[in-house]
């Protein structure tokens, strides 16, 4: 049960409600029948038919047409679709995931955009496939909150695409399955020939942020060797890999159950880590991973905000969990950048800031170097004024004029750096005619505050008034 008189949470909702009508007022009217869909773990449309593993990775193995909503509630007036499609385990096994197509009212059909949501859980109940649809509890505030900035996209002509990337164990955390699965869902909607794609190899472009980028950037990086045949025409993977001794003890640290449950997940490094995981918890370190594996990011932050991983209350090992080969391993096999034939082929664009508070700046400069290094082409850019969740906002309109950079090929050969002022947006950076959405993103930014200040207010003042 929550309990709190937090006027700021509400002003949250209520500024997220208020783009959601401003966003829908400018789209195309259209009725919808509301229905309640069923969560993936009680859905059979996300069980694959038999015989599917004999499949190559991108074949589509079931399709429907869905009704998709904000919150669930506001009918967004596109018309969508969901694809059951066969992609990879970590140890090469066949698994199936599902994507979620947006087609907007008069498409570009020589490309269409991946986009790569930040939902950060590992429970199914957390999928962005199903949160996205008409009906759904909102059980995961983060995928359903990106959904403003999808929005643009679809204003702009573009198809969008968002995969369940975790996969069907919904794994958060193991880079190489989310960027097989990233890969595949490519595939799949490259070959969905409802869609009206006027050519079986379209343009795509990658976006991601948050752990939507630590998915998008392993796709960049797996793209060359496991996927050549897609006409990528850039990366957008923006603020990177983070790490468990920046958030550990702070107010994020509810991240790291919901990332030792998805590296411990069958489709990811079950074999290697789920009996060493189990021989060390404690008792409370056990409910605490089970809490993980059947909650969203925002309960898991408030049921272990200012805790330690490497608590012995947690598990026995303490602070020598991180120097075990196996995890050593794990952890290692799962940083981007350590080989060379892992390197982008295609433009890439990232921005993060210097103040972020989930996700520390050396991660991504360190990632960029390394890929710069490499020989890759990237545009980094240093946002010296936000914090982890304004950033996103802030850099809205730099992100979108490299997605259609890409798409014209007109993107810088090289790397390049520049550091970025801005605290605020400009309502008309996109245009007039996207001047309602920007503005409804300030109010956003306001009630977010300066560097998130609000944000990290309002999740220690929710941790003191909750009750599981």
């Amino acid at each position: 049960m929550i309990s709190t008189t937090g006027a700021s949470v509400r002003r949250v909702m209520m500024a997220f409600v208020g783009l959601m009508l401003a966003v829908t007022s400018a789209l195309p009217s259209g009725r919808y029948a509301r229905g309640l869909p069923l969560a993936p773990a009680d859905d059979p449309f996300y069980q694959p038919p038999a015989g599917f593993e004999s499949e190559a990775p991108g074949t589509i193995l079931k399709q429907r047409d869905i009704h998709v909503a904000f919150l669930g509630l506001i009918p967004d007036p596109v018309t969508a679709y969901q694809l059951l499609y066969r992609t990879t385990a970590v140890n090469g096994s066949a698994i199936a995931t599902v994507t979620t197509i947006f087609k907007p009212i008069n498409p570009k059909k020589d490309r269409f955009i991946s986009f790569q949501t930040a939902y950060d859980s590992s429970a199914s109940i957390c999928n962005p496939s199903y949160n996205y649809q008409l009906g759904a509890a909102q059980t995961d505030i983060i995928s359903s909150a990106e959904q403003l900035i999808l929005q643009i996209y679809l204003l702009l002509g573009y198809i969008v695409v968002s995969p369940d990337y975790e996969g069907p164990d919904a794994a958060f955390g193991p880079g190489r399955l989310a960027g097989m699965g990233t890969l595949d869902n490519m595939r799949a909607v490259s070959n969905f020939e409802t869609l009206g794609l006027s050519s079986t190899s379209p343009m795509i472009v990658g976006i991601g942020y948050s752990g939507g980028a630590l998915a998008t950037g392993w796709t960049a990086s797996l793209q060359p060797s496991y996927a050549p045949e897609l006409k990528i025409k850039g990366w957008h993977p923006s603020n990177l890999t983070g790490t468990l001794l920046e958030l550990d003890g702070g107010v994020f640290s509810g991240f790291s159950p919901a990332a030792v449950v998805g590296l411990s997940q069958p489709s990811a490094y079950g074999t290697e880590l789920s009996a060493l995981i189990s021989s060390i918890l404690t008792t409370e370190g056990a409910s605490k991973i089970n809490f993980a594996s059947k909650n969203c990011a925002v309960a898991d932050l408030l049921n272990f905000a200012g805790q330690s991983l490497f608590s012995t209350s947690i598990q026995s090992l303490g602070p020598e969990l991180l120097y075990n080969p196996t995890i050593q391993s794990v952890l290692k096999e799962n940083t981007m950048g350590v080989n060379k034939d892992e390197t982008p082929t295609a433009p890439v664009f990232v921005y993060h800031a210097t103040q972020d508070e989930i996700i520390p700046y050396s991660n991504a400069s360190v990632m960029v170097d390394s890929w710069c290094n490499y020989g890759a082409n990237v545009k980094f850019t240093t946002f010296a004024a936000g914090g982890h969740a304004t950033t996103e906002v802030i850099a809205v309109a730099d992100a979108v004029n490299f997605v259609e950079a890409a798409f014209a090929g007109t993107t810088t050969s090289g790397c390049t750096k520049n550091t970025e002022l801005a605290s605020i947006l400009n309502p008309i950076a996109l245009g007039v005619s996207l001047e309602p959405i920007l503005v409804k993103l300030i109010d956003v930014l306001l009630t977010l505050g300066k560097r998130d200040e609000n944000v990290k207010q309002n999740l220690d003042v929710l941790h003191e008034t909750v009750t599981w």
